[in-house]
């Protein structure tokens, strides 16, 4: 007698259709991971591509504005110091009303806020950047500009001048200055003067919230044992730390040692 084997059809289309269900479940995998891919290499490598090439075109047309080569506002000038720099870091009380009051009068136009004003070099770092007014990432730092804080000073002034930028992606311009070491030059450049900062003290974290760091006197609250106790004329540098965060924030500070009118 032959044995007729007996097929079951309902068993062979479960398996089919888990075969078909794992299949397409891999496809999705993979789709999900290639456009994941996409994004990291977009936000790290193409953002820093196009943010370090629009940041070099803007320092070529400052240069070109500030050496007469073009007349759009680039060429306007950072407003003047109020008073000069001084070992002390204050201003001479000795002076007069009048001459106080002729001082505001030949005081240099406001710049163009809308545009970079300035140039920040940092010869350790290979850095070469522009400046604008303002740190809002769309307007300024995801341009690969460094961005002033609004109501710190300007270059050369009495109290702190203070910058924000990038530690990674859209040009990153200060990923690196944690390496910063003291007596290290930073230099900011003006359509009137050439303003020199060496590197003084480094906050290594403190929160996001800590903004007395940008104060005219610096002092962490969240770290009181990092900052100044006098006037002076200061230059800070903030970022986000660690890397690829923006938990907390890394600090900088230099102080003025020299002005070159240019």
């Amino acid at each position: 007698m032959v044995r007729v084997r007996v097929v079951q059809h309902s068993g062979l289309r479960r398996r089919a259709l888990r075969r078909r269900a794992l299949w397409g479940g891999g496809e999705v995998l993979v789709t999900v991971g290639v456009v994941l891919l996409l994004l990291v290499v977009h936000q790290v490598w193409w953002t820093n591509r196009e943010a370090r090439a629009g940041a070099e075109r803007e320092v070529r047309a400052l240069e070109r504005a500030w050496d007469g080569g073009g007349g759009d506002s680039r060429a306007a000038a950072a407003p003047a110091a109020t008073t000069p720099p001084a070992s002390t870091g204050t201003g001479s009380p000795e002076q007069s009303a009048g001459d106080r009051r002729r001082s505001a009068t030949a005081r240099a136009p406001e710049p163009d806020w809308s545009q970079a004003y300035a140039i920040l070099t940092i010869p350790r770092l290979h850095l070469r950047v522009p400046v604008a007014e303002g740190v809002s990432k769309s307007g300024v730092l995801n341009k690969g500009y460094v961005g002033h804080y609004p109501g710190t000073q300007q270059p050369g002034q009495a109290g702190n001048f203070a910058l924000a930028g990038h530690r990674n992606t859209h040009g990153e311009p200060f990923r690196y200055i944690n390496r910063l070491a003291p007596k290290d030059t930073v230099r900011v450049e003006t359509r009137s003067a050439t303003y020199t900062y060496a590197v003084d003290r480094t906050l290594p974290r403190t929160a996001a919230h800590d903004r007395s760091v940008i104060r005219p006197v610096p002092r962490s609250t969240v770290r009181p044992a990092y900052g100044y106790d006098e006037r002076g004329y200061y230059l800070t540098l903030t970022t986000c730390t660690p890397e690829y965060t923006s938990k907390y924030r890394l600090v900088v500070w230099g102080k003025l040692v020299s002005m070159r009118p240019r």
